[in-house]
């Protein structure tokens, strides 16, 4: 039983640990978003319970965008099963990671918080991923997510104009972070993201199609981007083994 016990400290300890640095760089991007939530018409405690109720970085700023727009229902439904999809395909491939500790309930839960910093980080790991690890990793997180949109919509207009305007655009930054790599390493990759800079330029820029709403561009681009991607790089089965 004494091991047992040490064996669940050190796993929280160490989900912990790893989560610092996640909670770190969520404290920057949702420090933006309740900046961004605030300008366009929420008040601070609606910009803290979007983010106490979502865990998601694009989706929120897609979603407050939506709504300071006047979008529709189906167009906020279709544009966040775009963007959050992945997290679905995360869950899937981190449930063979974990161990038996691991039961239904346990799973929905850490189903909540499944984000690409902290799924890259679990399934990174060289053993199983025991549920008071992720309860580590997961509450570090969770808590720098929240924190950090509390801190922009109370606190980022008082800020001066400059700094308020640099963290606004972290979330942008963090994109960069993401593709850039990729983008450099493989040329289809740096292709597919060119097609879809490309294209949300003409619904920025083309007269007719500036008049669609952002969330429908988000999907048009995504899966206009993605479709030509598939079609003009296709793996085969022995590539995709």
């Amino acid at each position: 039983m004494e091991n047992e016990a040490s064996d669940k400290k050190k796993d929280i300890k160490r989900g912990v640990q790893d989560g610092i640095p996640i909670a770190l760089g969520y404290l920057s991007v949702s420090f933006a978003f309740g900046i961004m939530a605030v300008s366009a018409g929420l008040t601070p405690w609606q910009a803290i319970l979007i983010s106490v109720a979502n865990v998601t970085s694009a989706g929120q700023f897609a979603g407050v965008e939506i709504m300071a727009a006047c979008g529709g229902l189906v167009e906020m439904a279709l544009t966040q099963l775009v963007i959050n999809i992945r997290y679905a395909l995360m869950s899937l491939s981190l449930a063979q990671k974990v161990d038996d500790t691991f039961k239904k309930p346990t799973r929905m839960a850490v189903s909540f918080c499944v984000t690409d910093e902290i799924f890259a980080v679990s399934v990174s790991r060289n053993k199983t991923v025991s549920k008071y690890y992720m309860l580590g990793i997961i509450s570090v997180s969770y808590i720098g997510w929240i924190a950090g949109t509390a801190f922009g919509a109370l606190l980022g207009g008082i800020l001066p104009a400059v700094i308020s305007d640099a963290l606004g655009i972290a979330i942008y930054g963090m994109f960069l972070a993401i593709i850039l790599p990729a983008a450099r390493d493989d040329s289809r990759f740096l292709k597919v993201i060119i097609i879809a800079v490309v294209l949300s330029c003409m619904f920025r820029w083309i007269s007719v199609l500036n008049k669609v709403s952002s969330g429908f561009v988000i999907i048009i681009c995504a899966v206009a981007a993605s479709a030509v991607g598939a079609w003009l790089y296709p793996i085969d089965e022995e590539e995709g083994n």
